[in-house]
């Protein structure tokens, strides 16, 4: 009976093994060692069978090979996975992949039947869509944006015992930078695979100087499972994690594979060329090295406009600090700050001497935030500077000029019209100068600063509002920080050469590679020369190279590392990239031709472009559907208007997924739960923030306005002796308009109004309609106010009140916000940002700890995170019981939804 009672009293993981040596101990016929080994093994093997299953699926096999021949990358994910359960399971496949790559092939066999996705042009595979939505069904096949990734998720029901094999190609062309190629793949299995492997091989005719390979959850146990071999024109890395070696800790079932895996490698460079001709197309890849470096004139435009108030400029001054450690003696340079006005630091560009460098930093370190945003003032003002200091011959004849803005939000001052600023800085610029625009965060107009840019030879890239934001920063200038040619230009025979890419570049930059690919006009031609010109630091760059296709063909020999026709599909690659770029700033007649180039050179190659999309036809028993998959585009990031980019539930779900609800708003209330509304989806997200009694938090900031809202929590009058937990609740609301200078403050005993220095005092028991200097305020008697100042927008304050004898909880207040549209574009705060448009994609929804809230994986703000089913109350008609709204409940104080941490909107006072 002891034994017994110590293996009942054990973990149960151990129960079975103490139970048997009890066993053995009461019966020594079975003690024999072999009959123990036997039973231990089959525990074992029990338990680890155990782990590999999750919710009825075993996936128990990842294989992600891929093939890199002279850069271009051939990626192929193959997930085998069978349905252990005793009913039909949902099976998942669930990858992310560079946003540089396009898909070119998928397919899915179940129980040794393929069903092949087909890709389609976006308009005929969105009519095969909605006829399966018609019938009830869903898209199965998603995609959505993360910062260096994109997310393809399919699923489908198989029966018990069935087996599944998903396989996914994707391609892509290598870019060099810092001196070395990266290919970078995402692992997130999310369970132990019995056999996960990945493979990569490659293939470079000039010769590999260096290889590497590293994962961000690789530990020093996992450090030696990646091999890395490489010699002459082959390299190799493997990585095969044993099952133990997969776990987080000894006995864990969780993985620890999830992160990011990255292949590096450079090759060798006897000469500045590489000339490569196959099968009538022709690959140029052009990196001089040891050329002396270009001075270069940078102009920084900033935004310091109110929305960049707090963290965006901290991150910002930080950067620049680290930016002027890099700069060189021979650059020069110069800061712009635009808000509602422009500023300059000096009024002429400036040689970046140890003493000018000295002053730049403390200019820096001064700068704050004012006012609106003068965009068109400030990148005005830098052309001019740039034009000034040419013509003055105050910077160096052979010198790389470039300008570089940063913004968080949309031009409000001078010139706001998006269209007229891009014709005038064309104008202005004339394609003397590179222009890249930083956009920080999501209140930017992307599509703009992208389309700007590329006019003017440059490029756009987002600053993700995270707390690595001043290392992003500093990344992108570190990119162009050493210029060595200017006006680089490629020239090929035109009498012999049709379809050229790109071959003129403003810029080539220390670490980089120059790409051109072409087609023969005779396919059967096997020779060509190209006439190179730059201009260097010292000299200007001149001279010839050429290859033919019979010195491709040695270099060619090692055929088992070679896909398909390879060059072939590098040229439509780098082609279709071009084109798809070309066409984000072309309009009218010129766009349709570059759309219906792109279309059919998407379609001919099989590329999902975002023309294209990828139709998956799956097996009609089980309640399976089609799917539709599409290539996002960058500037869609927070919202997705493409049809196939939104989840839509089947209407086969569960009926708590429509409850009917009244009109939302965005809104605060309770302990305190915030709602937010996507009308778009007929929902809402909701999320929680917990903090100390006394914090107070910005809910809404508008520096176009001049409003701002902030509230004071107050806690239960003592701890719960059930939970411990003292709750918190909103017991102080701080409304006010700067330009108007009104302030109102509300607490569940009274209602101030401060006008300057006057103040108007009202209680909850009055009712009554003040008009006084902008301001509309009502009180309805014991139950709510409601307030509209300035721009027009209006705000409510539920009163919640309880018995004043209650032993734990005590008055407090609900804010609920009316027409928040009438505020600008800039508007932030917990609840602030919410008043742009916002979407989200749900999926895999699967039972909760809570069998009435399910959980689901929700794609939000480029972030992948698991949210529940719930309810929140919505007290803004009903002070007393409310009304319950249906949302998406969003963990840890939102994280991942709001942006930055939660943290980042406590302020110190109510104004």
């Amino acid at each position: 009976m002891f034994c017994y009672d110590q293996a009942f009293n054990s973990q149960s993981s151990r129960m079975e093994t103490h139970l048997l040596l009890c066993v053995l101990l009461l019966t020594p016929a079975f003690a024999s060692s072999s009959f123990w080994e036997t039973h231990v093994r089959n525990i074992k093997k029990r338990n680890t069978d155990n782990d590999l299953i999750v919710n009825g699926i075993e996936i128990y096999s990842m294989k992600i090979d891929s093939k890199v021949t002279s850069r271009f990358a051939h990626n192929v994910i193959t997930s085998r996975a069978v349905n252990r359960g005793n009913v039909h399971k949902e099976v998942v496949f669930d990858v992310e992949l560079p946003k540089t790559a396009f898909i070119t092939n998928f397919s899915m066999t179940i129980d040794g039947v393929t069903y092949p996705g087909i890709i389609k042009e976006k308009e005929a595979a969105k009519k095969q869509y909605e006829k399966a939505v018609s019938k009830g069904q869903t898209a199965g096949l998603v995609k959505a944006s993360g910062r260096k990734t994109e997310k393809f998720t399919v699923s489908v029901n198989i029966k018990a015992g069935s087996k599944v094999t998903f396989e996914l190609t994707y391609e892509e062309l290598l870019k060099r930078q810092f001196g070395k190629y990266e290919m970078f793949i995402k692992v997130k299995p999310k369970q132990l695979v019995k056999d996960f492997e990945i493979a990569v091989n490659i293939f470079e005719p000039q010769g590999i100087t260096e290889l590497e390979a590293e994962g961000t959850f690789i530990t020093n146990d996992l450090q030696n499972i990646i091999k890395k071999t490489f010699s002459e024109k082959k390299g190799h890395v493997s990585f095969k994690p044993a099952l133990d070696q997969q776990r987080t800790c000894a006995n864990c079932s969780q993985s620890v594979l999830d992160g990011d895996f990255t292949v590096r490698y450079d090759v060798k460079r006897a000469t500045p060329d590489s000339l490569q001709i196959v099968n009538g197309y022709f690959v140029h890849f052009f990196a001089p090295t040891n050329l002396p470096k270009l001075p270069k004139n940078v102009i920084f435009i900033i935004d310091i406009s109110g929305s960049m108030s707090g963290r965006e400029i901290q991150q910002t001054r930080e950067a620049l600090l680290k930016i002027l450690d890099d700069i060189k003696e021979d650059d020069f340079f110069n800061f712009i700050l635009f808000g509602s006005d422009v500023h300059t630091w000096k009024e002429t560009l400036i040689k970046a001497t140890p003493e000018n460098l000295d002053e730049a930093r403390k200019f820096v370190r001064s700068i704050d935030t004012e006012g609106m945003t003068n965009l068109y003032g400030g990148i005005m003002r830098g052309i001019d500077m740039l034009n000034a200091a040419h013509e003055g011959k105050l910077v160096p004849k052979r010198s790389a000029s470039i300008i570089i803005m940063l913004t968080d939000g949309q031009p409000n001052v001078g010139i706001s019209n998006t269209q007229d600023i891009q014709a005038h800085v064309k104008k202005a610029i004339e394609g003397k100068y590179t222009l890249y625009n930083l956009g920080f965060g999501y209140g930017v107009d992307y599509n703009f600063l992208e389309k700007m840019a590329l006019e003017n030879k440059g490029l756009a890239r987002r600053i993700y509002p995270d707390s690595d934001a001043a290392l992003q920063l500093q990344g992108f200038y570190d990119e162009v920080s050493n210029p060595m040619l200017t006006d680089v230009e490629l020239n090929y025979p035109e009498n012999e050469i049709s379809d050229l890419t790109k071959n003129s570049f403003k810029h080539f930059y220390d670490g980089s590679e120059i790409v051109v690919a072409g087609r023969f006009i005779d396919n059967n031609q096997n020779y060509l020369a190209v006439d190179v010109r730059g201009e260097g630091a010292n000299d200007a760059l001149s001279y010839t190279t050429h290859q033919d296709a019979e010195q491709t063909a040695k270099a060619f020999q090692e055929q088992e590392y070679i896909f398909g026709e390879y060059i072939e599909r590098l040229w439509a690659y780098l082609t279709l990239e071009q084109l798809l770029e070309k066409r984000i700033a072309a309009t009218g007649e010129e766009k349709e031709n570059l759309t219906a180039e792109a279309l059919d050179l998407s379609l001919k190659y099989k590329f999902v472009t975002p023309l294209t999309s990828m139709v998956v036809t799956k097996p009609e028993d089980y309640d399976n559907q089609d799917g539709i998959a599409d290539k996002p585009i960058e500037g869609k990031f927070v919202s997705f208007t493409a049809q196939a980019d939104t989840h839509i539930i089947p209407v086969s779900q569960p009926s708590y997924l429509y409850t009917a609800h009244p009109t939302w708003y965005t809104s605060v209330d309770g302990d305190p739960h915030f709602i937010v509304p996507v009308p778009q989806k007929d929902d809402a997200i909701c999320f929680n923030i917990n903090e100390n009694p006394g914090t107070v938090l910005n809910l809404i900031s508008d520096p176009v306005t001049g409003i701002t809202v902030n509230g004071e929590l107050i806690g239960d009058k003592r701890a719960n002796n059930d939970t411990k937990i003292q709750n918190t609740y909103f017991g102080k609301i701080g409304i006010a308009n700067k330009y108007l200078h009104l302030q109102l403050i509300v607490t569940p005993e009274k209602i101030t109004i401060k006008n300057g220095n006057e103040k108007t005092g009202f209680t909850w028991l009055d009712s009554v309609t003040v008009q006084q200097d902008g301001l509309t305020l009502t009180i309805n008697r014991e139950k709510n106010l409601v307030l509209s100042m300035g721009s027009g927008v209006s705000f409510v304050i539920v009163l919640h009140q309880v018995w004043k004898k209650h032993p734990l909880h005590q008055d407090f207040l609900g804010l609920y916000v009316l027409e928040s549209d009438k505020l600008s574009e800039q508007t932030h705060g917990l609840l602030g940002q919410f008043f742009h448009r916002i979407d989200f994609t749900i999926l895999e929804l699967h039972p909760g700890s809570d069998p009435k809230k399910p959980d689901a994986t929700m794609i939000v703000k480029n972030n992948e995170l698991t949210v529940t089913r719930g309810w929140q109350k919505d007290y803004r008609t009903d002070p007393k019981h409310g009304v319950d709204i249906p949302c998406w409940f969003v963990h840890n104080n939102g994280a991942g939804l709001i942006d930055g941490v939660h943290t980042d909107y406590i302020v110190s006072s109510l104004f």
